[in-house]
């Protein structure tokens, strides 16, 4: 028997009843044992990289905690939009994933003419694992030791910079400076940073925009030279730093975080659950020491905070890159 919605009851066939009671008495279950088997995360670069660590570094505290097997998934290409496209098939069950950066998620839909999905309608943003600002740089040689030090010299002198490739995070940040300081600057397309970040030692260039990580002995060592981070506030590694804002060039910042994010439609508590995992890792020593080491800084959100901060960043990164004019196939 069922009660119906006037609170009379009906009689109902025994198999049918039993099956709607098992039906119902499942739900739940589902949300509580979750995860009930293994899961996993499909990353949108290929191994070694920040984005891939932060995925491995997740995985491993969901598997501590939960007891079940987490699998990492490397699938690069077409600027990430392969691996995102394959987590937005993905049944919304909280068993296929995805970590993705800034650039897989708000700058894609605005950089490529055509998308395979939509990623601001079809992911759930879940949490960050961290983000990692980008750096002005220059020749440690140059004779400019902060941003507007350099934007006098860039008027007199004849100046090109560097970037990762055409389209890139860096590119995009180093050409919304170069506009914001009415500077007429050359962009000098490399293929990734390290080749940038070489000619600009070599003197060949005498700037780029980079994510330090593995420079941040060049920076110690005077072969290169900071002179301001592009995010809200200074970083813990280099406080000395001011950011762009304090400098006189607010709205600047353009870094890139990394995080997770699940098929649209997964269950609100599973979002939830996996959104603590995210959090947790900033207060896990294990976890926190091998952010620390990839430079990540913590971004300990709830999911509709993350969610709000995507949004935001989708609607600033449209406008830089409209206004950059950059277009990929």
């Amino acid at each position: 028997m069922i009660l119906t919605a006037e609170g009379s009851m009906a009689m109902l066939p025994r198999a049918l009843a039993v099956a709607l009671l098992a039906l119902a008495a499942a739900v739940p279950a589902l949300a509580e044992d979750y995860p009930a088997h293994p899961i996993k995360i499909i990353v949108s670069t290929s191994a070694g990289g920040i984005t891939d660590v932060a995925a491995r570094v997740l995985g491993q505290y969901i598997t501590v905690k939960t007891g079940q097997v987490v699998v990492i998934e490397n699938r690069a290409g077409a600027g990430g939009n392969i691996a995102m496209d394959a987590v937005a098939r993905s049944a919304p069950d909280g068993y296929t994933l995805g970590v993705a950066n800034t650039g897989n998620i708000v700058i894609n839909p605005y950089l490529y003419r055509s998308m395979p999905y939509d990623p601001l309608h079809d992911l759930v943003p879940v949490g960050s694992m961290g983000d990692v600002p980008l750096f002005m740089v220059v020749n440690g040689k140059l004779p400019v030791k902060d941003l507007n030090e350099f934007v006098a010299y860039a008027k007199t002198h004849s100046v090109s910079y560097g970037s990762a490739g055409v389209g890139t995070t860096p590119h995009l940040a180093a050409d919304a400076f170069n506009r914001r300081a009415g500077l007429d600057m050359v962009h000098v397309p490399y293929r990734g940073s390290t080749a940038a970040v070489t000619d600009v030692i070599g003197g060949a260039i005498p700037v780029t925009f980079i994510s330090l990580g593995q420079y941040i002995d060049l920076v110690h060592q005077g072969t290169i030279r900071v002179l301001g981070v592009a995010s809200q506030k200074r970083v813990s590694y280099l406080p000395d730093v001011a950011t762009f804002a304090e400098q006189g060039f607010p709205g600047q910042e353009t870094g890139t975080w990394f995080a997770l994010f699940a098929p649209s439609g997964t269950p609100p508590e599973i979002v939830d659950q996996l959104n603590g995992y995210v959090r947790a890792l900033t207060d896990d020593p294990d976890s926190r020491k091998r952010l620390d080491a990839a430079y990540l800084e913590p971004m300990p959100m709830t999911a509709a905070e993350f969610a709000a901060q995507v949004k935001a960043d989708a609607v600033k990164w449209e406008r830089i890159v409209r206004e950059s004019g950059v277009k990929q196939d």
